[in-house]
């Protein structure tokens, strides 16, 4: 007891905590992109298509960069998209090579990043193009 009667009373222990980041728990991440030609360009086949991407890196990464493993999951001629599949490590890589292309066949040319994400199933709908009744 202490003077005066009170009684002492137990500091519950400080409570600690354990601060964890994960930079990225995902293995892989998914791009959904579309390339922009102009009229008149033969539209690439999905073997042309994957050789653009591997070349797109070896132009800004060299050999290196080229050696980056880039699988091509999904391809529609018609409308040029697709979703490439890239190890987590490499996505600034991809995304650089493919935002500085410029050039198919001797031609002007752009690939757009559409979405992206560690998730494929988040690229199989696209919120903005969702039409309601």
């Amino acid at each position: 007891a202490r003077p005066g009667g009170c009684m002492a009373r137990a500091e519950p222990p400080a409570a600690s905590f354990e601060r964890r980041v994960l930079r990225s728990a995902a293995e892989h991440h998914y791009l959904r992109v579309r390339l922009e030609l102009p009229d008149g360009v033969a539209r690439p086949t999905v073997a042309q298509f994957k050789q653009l991407v591997v070349s797109a890196l070896r132009e800004l990464h060299g050999e290196v960069g080229a050696a980056l493993p880039v699988d091509v999951l999904t391809y529609e001629e018609k409308t040029l998209s697709a979703i490439l599949r890239v190890i987590s490590s490499g996505l600034v890589k991809l995304w650089s090579a493919l935002t500085l292309l410029g050039f198919y066949q001797n031609r002007r040319c752009a690939f757009r990043v559409l979405q992206t994400s560690p998730f494929l199933l988040a690229l199989a709908g696209n919120s903005r193009e969702l039409v309601l009744d």
